[in-house]
């Protein structure tokens, strides 16, 4: 008896469910829909390109052995998916890299993943500070480059050579701002586009709750409505396997359709680790801009507009000594100044000299505990009623590994220390090991408001015993 298209794909489903798990076959067979079977060649409908893509990429071999067995050894696999509805059919043996055929997708019809369930918002929302602004980002040569990128990508997003542009540094250097003030800038300057900021750890946990859900395909269509896509902390991407998958196919598809991407790291495309060949390759297309160290001169113009901004008043020789004496990054600047100003203000003295040294004098002490890794380790052991050398052992009893997961994301935030200088301190743990603990801490964090009050109680520890 001649076997039908549905029974041919039925036989090949069961073949598949033997060789992925549930949840693969969930979101990426189940969608499929069998159309025809003409000869040896079977014919299925898939949502769109993407889909199509992502099977080629991911899942060939097991669609290859699924139709071999269904069909026999001269078996083939057609696609088919819908183009601005219409219908367009495409080989499996084919891929036309030059192909420009666009998916006609309704930002109606897709979920937003920004969106809390139950409450609809009408308008795109950006996800920027709109206090984050190009007018307030003070120009010097430690950041020149990469604001002047910003500025024309600003004015004619994704037609510029900055496309992607990386902007990367230590922290502190202002990466955050410079990225979302280029998204301000250029919703200023075009209000109809579609301009986005995320954070990786947040686009992650959107994949993952999309992944749970089984709406991959409106995860992925959502970011490929974007025009200017903004993705902070880039490096955290490293060891995420399936995140890097998603992440690379919007990557090209927005970069195709001439869409600009803005990408932030704490380091060069080159120094990173965990992330995929063909990802590192793809941030180098365009510019890579680094952020120094802000030179006296920035130092006190980002000084003076602070206060500017804040309407502080303090004396010039005062705000010009404090400039010198802190020269790190930017918000170790806007700190002392914080300091200065609660100094002045609670115990009711004048804005001097004699207190901006002491002030400094209290900073720099405080600065230089701080990049201990050892004191953080002591502080958080001490708190969690444990030994400082269990925090290098390689238990995992909960209260231990808390402490340790605690410990590194202190070293992490609040020194200078290399991730691979961090991992010395805890046992010799890997780059990928520090990555996991901060993303473990900082996701409770989100969930979590008491362990949220218990981060926050043990921030305010460390700064009094410095004081």
């Amino acid at each position: 008896m001649k076997k039908d298209y549905l029974g041919a794909w039925d036989q090949c489903l069961r073949v598949i469910k033997e060789h992925v798990n549930t949840q693969t076959f969930k979101t990426w067979f189940e969608p499929i829909k069998a159309v025809k079977l003409t000869g040896d060649i079977l014919t299925i409908e898939v949502p769109n390109k993407f889909f199509y893509e992502w099977l080629e990429e991911n899942h060939l071999q097991v669609l290859r052995k699924a139709i071999m067995e269904s069909l026999g050894s001269s078996g083939r696999l057609e696609y088919r998916f819908k183009v601005e509805n219409s219908k367009s059919s495409m080989s499996a043996s084919i891929k036309d890299e030059s192909d420009q055929e666009k998916i006609g997708i309704s930002p109606e019809e897709i979920q937003n993943p920004f969106v809390i369930p139950g409450i609809k918002r009408v308008k795109f929302n950006p996800q920027l500070n709109a206090s984050y602004l190009l007018e307030n980002y003070i120009e010097g040569d430690c950041n020149t480059l990469a604001r002047s990128a910003g500025k024309a990508i600003a004015n004619r997003p994704g037609e510029t050579a900055f496309n992607p542009l990386f902007i990367y540094g230590d922290v502190g250097l202002g990466k955050t701002h410079l990225a979302q003030a280029i998204g301000n800038e250029t919703l200023k300057n075009f209000p109809n586009k579609n301009v986005l900021y995320v954070s990786t750890e947040k686009f992650t946990n959107q994949l993952i709750q999309s992944i749970r859900n089984g709406s991959v395909n409106d995860f992925v269509n959502f970011y490929q409505l974007v025009d200017v896509l903004i993705v902070d902390d880039i490096q955290f991407l490293a060891e995420k396997q399936k995140t890097q998958e998603i992440f690379f196919n919007i990557f090209n598809h927005l970069k195709h359709c001439g869409k600009q991407i803005i990408l932030t790291s704490d380091c060069a495309p080159n120094e990173m680790q965990g992330v995929q060949d063909r990802l590192l390759s793809r941030f180098k297309w365009g510019l890579e801009a680094d952020l120094h160290r802000p030179d006296l001169e920035t130092r006190i113009a980002i000084m003076e507009a602070k206060m500017s901004k804040e309407k502080i008043e303090v004396p010039r020789e005062v705000s010009n000594y404090i400039c010198y004496h802190v020269k790190n990054n930017i918000r170790e600047l806007e700190g002392v100044l914080i300091q200065l100003i609660a100094q002045a203000t609670l115990n009711q003295r004048e804005i001097d000299m004699v207190l901006a040294k002491e002030v400094i004098q209290r900073f720099n002490s405080n600065d230089n505990r701080e990049l201990t890794v050892e004191l953080i380790k002591e502080m958080v052991s001490e708190y969690y009623g444990i030994s400082v050398e269990k925090l290098g052992s390689k238990t995992r009893k909960q209260d231990v590994a808390l402490a340790r997961h605690l410990s590194i994301y202190f070293s992490k935030e609040y020194t200078k220390n290399s991730l691979k200088s961090i991992g010395k301190h805890f046992g010799g743990r890997d780059h990928s090991t520090i990555l996991h603990s901060c993303k473990t801490i900082k996701d409770r964090m989100d969930t979590d408001t008491a362990f949220k009050d218990t981060v926050a109680s043990l921030e305010k520890r460390m700064q009094l015993s410095l004081t």
